[in-house]
Order: structure tokens, then C-alpha cells, then sequence
């Protein structure tokens, strides 16, 4: 019974292994495994995106929306251009950028697959300026570039595939009812913990590589670390990092600061400048949880 128990995990393992495609994800040079359909990723993504819209109400504010607009498509062509000449240029087709204002009080602002972005009213007297919603732009952009969305639903089959592997031993190896809730339950918890842990670092990846993108198309990267203290300031609480899909205002701005030197020389190979990274704003003492997506 041992030996066919252990088959069935060793099974599993290859067909987790042998499933999908693995891609590099642009800047970071990480190397992600996908197994879902990017086409239809994309579809669905699209109408999904459309019904949001046709349901929300679009800001009435014009120098705003143009703002926000402007701001994106400057972005977008710095992105464009980065990926042609780094070997990604049929990622280019899949994207049919959209960068929409909405009424709303959330401080907020999230992409969907294929360059679609909705930016919240009320996320604008915290950016205050271009460059900060530049900041914030690029953080979601990177989240479409790196497809977390395809790698984030990867994952969760293979969590569902690696569940019912581990029910069907828990039944071949003769385990009570109560057992098998038991060991489901740690085991879902242990899942989510993962998840989550996961969300993180997706979150992390996208701050990198957002800032090399805002940096790019010409926009100060410095002016991240003001912002994400002022948003630290907003926020009005948070639960503990280790629960949080989000890593803390103090962790993220951290992890930023150690980024600037890299973001730096691509903001002065845009621009044509010599600066330096700011000192003067430091890592605030924070444990509250940011929730830009």
C-alpha cells in the first residue's frame, strides 16, 4: 500500500511538471510555468472588463481622465518598445491598452490581462502629481507584462489536482472519516498560506518591475518612495503581512529603496540626466498593509 501511495504522489509531481509552458518574465528574468490559455485569458478578460465599465460610472472630472490617459499611454509605449527590442515581440499583439477613470472613494487603481486599467477617483489626492500615478500605472502594467493572472490560475490547478491526490491516498491507505477531514483541513490551510505567500511575491515583482517601466517612459522613480509613504499615512490599518496577499508599507518601501539604483539608470538613459537616489525619505515605522493591486 506504501509503495502505491508513494506512485501516486510521484505521478502527480510529473504531470505538474510536465504540464504547460515556461516563460521568463520580462525584467526580472524569473522563470514561471503556465498551463492555461492565454486566448482565452484574454476574451475573457476583455468582456469581463467591458461589463465592469459599462456598469461603473466614468469620472466627470476631463483634466483628470486625461490625466490618467495620457499618463498611460506613455507607459504603454515605453513597455511596447522595451518588449520589441528584448525579444518579446509577440507579446505586443496581446495587448489592447485601456486606461479608464471611475468614480469611486477606494484609493485604488487594477489592471486585467491585456492591458486593461481602471484607476479610482480616489486614488488621485494621494498620487497628487504625474509621476506618482506614473509610479502606480507602471506597478499595475507589470502585473498584465509578467501574466501574474495566468500563473496565480496555474497555480490553483495545481493545488486542486495536488488535492484529490492526497484524498485519494488518505481512501487507498484505509484512513478514517475524521482522519481525512483532519489532514484536508491543515492541508487547505496550508494551501492558502501558500496562496498568499505567493500573492506576495507576485506583488514584490510587479513594484520592481513597475518602477523599471515608470523609469522608462520617463518618470522620476524616487517619487515612489514619497508616495508609498503617503499611502502608508492614508491607511487607516491593515492584518499582519504573513496574512496578507500584500506585503506591508514598511517591507514594500524597503524593498523599493534597494530597487532605486536599478531604476535610476534607466530613468537617466531616458531622460538624458545624471541624478542621484534620494536619501532624504526614509522607511517609515509601519506594520499597516497597502492595497493597491
Amino acid at each position: 500500500m506504501k509503495k502505491v501511495n508513494h506512485l501516486l504522489l510521484v505521478l502527480v509531481v510529473l504531470i505538474l511538471a510536465s504540464c504547460g509552458a515556461t516563460n521568463i518574465v520580462p525584467v526580472t528574468g524569473r522563470k514561471q510555468r503556465i498551463n492555461v490559455n492565454s486566448t482565452e485569458i484574454l476574451s475573457l478578460s476583455k468582456t469581463e472588463y467591458d461589463k465592469y465599465i459599462s456598469s461603473s460610472k466614468l469620472s466627470t472630472n476631463a483634466t483628470n481622465t486625461a490625466m490618467v490617459k495620457r499618463v498611460g499611454q506613455k507607459l504603454a509605449t515605453a513597455v511596447e518598445t522595451f518588449l520589441r527590442n528584448n525579444g518579446y515581440e509577440q507579446e505586443v499583439a496581446n495587448y489592447k491598452w485601456e486606461f479608464n477613470l471611475v468614480q469611486g472613494n477606494q484609493v485604488n487603481a487594477f489592471c486585467m490581462p491585456g492591458g486593461k486599467i481602471v484607476v479610482y477617483e480616489g486614488l488621485l489626492p494621494v498620487t497628487q502629481n504625474e509621476t506618482a500615478l506614473a509610479i502606480v500605472l507602471g506597478h499595475e502594467i507589470a502585473h498584465a507584462v509578467a501574466n501574474h493572472s495566468a500563473e496565480q490560475m496555474t497555480k490553483q490547478q495545481d493545488q486542486q489536482l495536488l488535492g484529490s491526490v492526497v484524498g485519494g491516498v488518505l481512501t487507498a491507505a484505509g484512513a478514517g472519516v475524521n482522519t481525512q477531514n483532519t489532514i484536508a483541513t491543515i492541508y487547505g490551510l496550508g494551501s492558502q498560506m501558500a496562496t498568499l505567500k505567493y500573492s506576495r511575491n507576485h506583488e514584490n515583482e510587479a513594484d520592481h518591475i513597475g518602477l523599471i517601466f515608470a523609469a522608462m517612459a520617463g518618470y522620476n522613480p524616487q517619487e515612489a518612495l514619497t508616495f508609498w509613504q503617503r499611502m502608508a499615512a492614508s491607511n487607516q490599518g491593515g492584518q499582519p503581512e504573513f496574512l496578507s496577499t500584500h506585503p506591508s508599507d514598511a517591507s514594500r518601501i524597503a524593498n523599493i529603496q534597494k530597487l532605486l539604483p536599478e531604476a535610476m539608470k534607466y530613468y537617466n538613459s531616458a531622460t538624458g540626466t545624471a541624478t542621484t537616489t534620494s536619501k532624504s525619505a526614509k522607511t517609515p515605522k509601519t506594520t499597516k498593509t497597502i492595497r493597491i493591486r
